[in-house]
């Protein structure tokens, strides 16, 4: 038996998988609300009530980690690897940033869970590069090396916000005021849905609120929200495409963007994307594509509990 989760400041996912031939079963499954709980440990308790013998387990985390010791940037959950394999007499427990999780759940995608925004010019074994707006922001590239493709996590989500409009400039303003530095992630994130629907002079509002009334008509507000976002994402999407040169594939995860995007007008997105002024042309080259699934890091940690 193998254990994979994926743990972030909002919601929390594991899995218990077997081997079955070559591949992996899942045998239970479960979601829950991260903030409910004061530990991880607390939460893996819960979920491990039954104690079933575990050879190995990977946790994939928002938040930096060695690999043996982490604490989620959003949430007062520390996780010691060693500490894990004591209390719950698993055999090896492996850490990693959310966002590298998510890239080794990359080869188990299916064509069918993809939506290609821009189609560009793929070469095979090219970097590729995962990005995706949750409760945060992360980041993690994949770079092809003895036959396969290594991951490099990072923590791109947390570089300095670049305006590139008067509009942007102005947000960048706005956030600079109340929190000092501000970040990629401040403004292209859930939370960061909502701080730029404050910025228009919105009323307080969820980010999911905010996403529904924009995809609805039903607020002005929210649909120049979600089109500021929108803008903000692509431009920081394809300056990612850039840093990896990333013929690859670009590949968009997280909720909110799995949400949102298939069901508005994405010309936003794709507009900024490729809006790299003397490098447009290799920003057409780069391939982008949506995931439409939400279970990327749970699939990626199973794979890395499974494996030698």
């Amino acid at each position: 038996m193998i254990l994979g989760g994926d743990l972030g400041g909002t919601k929390t996912l594991l899995a218990l998988a077997e081997r079955d031939g070559e591949g992996l079963r899942i045998v239970r499954q479960q979601r829950y609300a991260s903030a409910d709980y004061a530990s991880f440990a607390d939460l893996l308790a819960d979920f491990l009530a039954d104690r079933p013998a575990i050879a190995s387990a990977c946790f994939g985390l928002a938040g930096p980690t060695d690999g043996r010791r982490a604490k989620l940037t959003y949430l007062p959950w520390h996780l010691d690897a060693a500490d894990l394999e004591n209390r719950f007499a698993i055999g090896r427990v492996a850490l990693l940033n959310d966002f590298a999780a998510a890239a080794h759940g990359l080869p188990l995608v299916e064509e069918s869970e993809l939506l290609a925004l821009h189609l560009g010019r793929p070469l095979d074994h090219a970097p590729r590069v995962v990005l995706g707006a949750g409760t945060g922001l992360g980041v993690a590239g994949l770079v092809w090396q003895d036959g396969s493709y290594r991951v490099i996590p990072g923590e791109g989500g947390h570089v300095g916000f670049a305006p590139q409009t008067v509009e942007q400039g102005e947000l960048w303003r706005w956030l600079l005021g109340q929190s000092g530095r501000v970040t990629t992630e401040d403004v292209v994130s859930g939370p960061g849905l909502a701080r730029i629907h404050a910025f228009l002079g919105g009323r307080p509002q969820q980010p999911e609120e905010i996403g529904m009334a924009a995809l609805a008509g039903s607020d002005p507000r929210a649909g120049a929200a979600l089109r500021l976002w929108l803008e903000c994402y692509g431009a920081f999407a394809g300056d990612q495409a850039l840093q990896w040169l990333a013929r690859g594939g670009v590949y968009l995860a997280g909720g909110i963007a799995a949400k949102l995007m298939p069901h508005t007008d994405n010309r936003p997105f794709i507009e900024a994307f490729l809006a790299k002024r003397e490098h447009c042309d290799l920003a057409l080259d780069m391939p982008l594509r949506l995931l439409a699934v939400e279970d990327l890091g749970l699939r990626g940690t199973l794979a890395c509990a499974a494996a030698p």
